[in-house]
Parts: C-alpha cells; sequence; structure tokens
C-alpha cells in the first residue's frame, strides 16, 4: 500500500487505536428471512402530522451550455419535473426505478427506456424508490408520507401505508421486510405484503437517514440532534445510541457500514465523519476536514460558505473509505493507518458517492451534472461522463459496474456505459 500523503486531522477516541475486528459471519438468508417472520409486529396507527409545504432550492451548479455534450446511451425522459431519486432491480439489474417532483414513479427497462408500468396515486414529490431483495417488489415513497408497494411481476400495487414526512426508505437485505425513517423521529418496519408493522421511537426530531447493517438483525439511525442509535430489530430495543461529544454537533445527512458490518461510517453538516465499532458502538476515529486557507472575512449581505458530508462508503476490496463534500472534495481515507490518503475536488457539491463492489474504484455524481470515476488508490481520475444539463440528484452502479443510471433536476434520467478497457 502506498504511503499515506497529506494525512487529514483526526481525533482519536480516548486512548483506543484501532478496533478488533468483529468476525459476523453472514448468516443464510433463509435464517434472516425466518428470524424476521419471529419479529413481533404490534399494528400501531400511524401519525400523521401535518405536511409542511416543501419549497423546491433554485438550481446551482448549472452551468450553461451544459447539456452540448451526451455521453449517454438512454434517456428516460417521462418525468416532467426534477427526478429525486434511482434504483436499480438488484437480481437482474435490467430495470430502474425513478422518482420525481411529479409527484410520479416510473418502472422501466435500462436497455432501452422502455416504460413497464407507473406507480400512480402519489400526492407529493417521489423521494425514495427502490427494490425489494429479489426484485419481487418494488416500493416507492413521497414526500407527505404515502409508502406504496408494488408486484412488478404483475404490475399492480399490493400495499400503501401513511406515515408522517418521510425522510427515507430501506429495504431488508433478505425478506421482505420495508423500514423507513420520518420527520417525527421515528423508524417503521413493515412485512410486505401483510402489512404488520412496528415502530422504532427515536428522539423528537426527525430521523434523517437509516442503513440496515449486513446482518439483517440490527440497523443504524442517524437523527437531526446528532444522535446516532443502533436498533435490534427483533427486540425493539435500542442497542447503542451515540450523544454529546461521541455524537455530531449538527444533523446526520448519510451513514454507511462495511460489508462484514463490524464498521458503521456517520457524515453530518458538521462536516465530521465517525467511524464506529458496531459492536460496541463506540467511536474509533473521526475524519475531519480541515479547511487549507482561512477564508476571507465574509462582508456585508454575504453568506458563508457552508460544507457538509454528504455521502460516504466503504471499499470492499482494500481497508479504504471514502468521504464526499458538498465543498466538492472527495476524500479517500486509509482505515488501517486512519489517515487521509487522497483528496479528489470537484469544482461544484458531490451529491453522492458510491463504490464498485470489487474494486477499489469510487464513482462520484455533483452539482455541475457529472458522473466521474476515480481510482481510489492513486488518487487520479479515471473518466467522467456528461449528458445533463443540470445537477444530478442521484445515481445507481449495475453489480458487474459497466453502467451507471443517474437522475437529475432536468427532468431525466440517462444510462451510461461505463466499460472500461482495463478489464
Amino acid at each position: 500500500m502506498e504511503p499515506a500523503e497529506d494525512p487529514g486531522a483526526l481525533g482519536l477516541h480516548g486512548d483506543e487505536e484501532i478496533i478488533e475486528v468483529v468476525e459476523l459471519g453472514p448468516p443464510g438468508p433463509d435464517d434472516l428471512a425466518e428470524e424476521m417472520e419471529d419479529v413481533d409486529f404490534e399494528d400501531e396507527g400511524p401519525d400523521e402530522p401535518d405536511a409542511e409545504a416543501w419549497d423546491s432550492e433554485d438550481d446551482e451548479g448549472v452551468e450553461d451550455g451544459m447539456e452540448a455534450q451526451d455521453d449517454s446511451e438512454v434517456t428516460f425522459s417521462l418525468h416532467s419535473a426534477s427526478v429525486f431519486c434511482v434504483s436499480l432491480d438488484p437480481k437482474t439489474n435490467t430495470l430502474a426505478v425513478t422518482g420525481g417532483e411529479d409527484d410520479k414513479a416510473f418502472v422501466w427497462r435500462v436497455s432501452d427506456g422502455e416504460l413497464l408500468f407507473e406507480c400512480s396515486g402519489h400526492k407529493d414529490s417521489v423521494t425514495c424508490a427502490g427494490f425489494s431483495h429479489d426484485s419481487v417488489f418494488v416500493a416507492t415513497g413521497d414526500m407527505s408520507g404515502l409508502i406504496k408497494v408494488w408486484r412488478v411481476d404483475a404490475k399492480e400495487e399490493v400495499w400503501s401505508f401513511e406515515v408522517g414526512d418521510l425522510e427515507w426508505m430501506e429495504w431488508h437485505p433478505q425478506a421482505h421486510v420495508l423500514l423507513a425513517g420520518t420527520a417525527d423521529g421515528n423508524t417503521w418496519m413493515w412485512k410486505i405484503p401483510s402489512g404488520d408493522c412496528k415502530t422504532f421511537q427515536g428522539p423528537a426530531c426527525p430521523a434523517t437517514c437509516g442503513r440496515i447493517l449486513p446482518d439483517g438483525k440490527r440497523a443504524v439511525v442517524g437523527y437531526e440532534d446528532g444522535t446516532m442509535r443502533i436498533w435490534d430489530l427483533k427486540q425493539g430495543t435500542s442497542l447503542h445510541v451515540l450523544k454529546g461529544q461521541d455524537g455530531h454537533q449538527d444533523p446526520l445527512t448519510c451513514v454507511a457500514s462495511n460489508q462484514d458490518g463490524s464498521l458503521i461510517m456517520t457524515g453530518s453538516v458538521d462536516c465530521h465523519a465517525k467511524l464506529i465499532n458496531s459492536a460496541t458502538g463506540k467511536v474509533v476515529c473521526v475524519f475531519k476536514m480541515e479547511t487549507v486557507a482561512p477564508k476571507a472575512p465574509i462582508g456585508e449581505g454575504e453568506e458563508a460558505e457552508s460544507n457538509s458530508v454528504e455521502s460516504l462508503g466503504f471499499c470492499n476490496v482494500m481497508p479504504l473509505a471514502a468521504v464526499g463534500y458538498l465543498d466538492g472534495t472527495l476524500a479517500i481515507y486509509d482505515l488501517s493507518t486512519q489517515s487521509l490518503r487522497h483528496k479528489c475536488q470537484h469544482e461544484s457539491g458531490i451529491v453522492q458517492l458510491l463504490w464498485e463492489e470489487s474494486s477499489a474504484v469510487v464513482y462520484t455524481c455533483s452539482l455541475d451534472g457529472a458522473v466521474r470515476l476515480w481510482d481510489a488508490r492513486s488518487g487520479k481520475m479515471i473518466s467522467e461522463y456528461r449528458g445533463h444539463s443540470a445537477e444530478i440528484l442521484d445515481f445507481a452502479v449495475n453489480k458487474d459496474a459497466s453502467i451507471v443510471v443517474t437522475t437529475s433536476g432536468d427532468h431525466q434520467a440517462k444510462v451510461f456505459c461505463v466499460q472500461r478497457p482495463d478489464r
């Protein structure tokens, strides 16, 4: 491994050096599905706080003439407003689901952009959409909290439920179980399609992000007050709570776990990324992004440039983690030395990042409308793809990393072929 370059400032927690790696042998899908069958779901009435009016922000980071170059193979253009989210079906990677500001969600074929069916009936911007682990179901959720589940082969709605304002939604990795976080601080869990329900009550502030851990038995949820909780999904109890000095000082924006679930990383508006041992709930280290030069004093009427952690993730094949910031910095951290290895600068803010499943390549999408591939070992950009005339808001990469599907403020979704000659 190359020596770490330009080590960033980071705070170690207490006298810990590095955690022991906790071996969590992945249980088989059948074991987990059976275990989820044993969970006691109690029927609880949905809370229905008044949905607040949502103001869409002005487009930023969009350059004139950006649409001149189009590297995409397929363009899906049935949406009539910004397209907020996209997911690929996990089993075949041949279908995409997209949701947008037009209160619509569509399931369509990636190969040619052909519409399979519309997920109709939403009454607010569709901000969450995803397929179950076996691609049997697709779930769509809108900002007002209306969640619908559709059976893909029959193209029909099989279940719907209304919660408070929706913040995030995720399928269980091995069972037909759906998890969602809402603005009232609750995390909801349902069996699909029976609708058996369980809630995990957080602090009285939005549950801003969440992720089911690879063991399928626990979930990590981040909150607006800077706290993070690890929940036992079967018992419905909180296993660990990070708050105060151990927690973040500002709302959490994203969470991720490594492949075996032994490590969790949390990102926040406070610009810190924390590495946490999921077994003990202890902070292993804190990655802080230091600005290189002091910023000029802010003149009257000027706003301070804001920065925050927008996305993060672990590499599967090397002990590396990536953190993407709103100021356009992609930071690659070496987990074995807990130091900054590379800083890859973007001209515009990073919206999301994803690692390839089986290599040290990280993908970023940003407010300038481009998708970029970075070699995390060298810190160099491998390639760049353009085609959107506005910021990219979400993207997905298929299993063999041959295609990327993007959604944008330009009302379109696009499919890019990213096969590289070095494979």
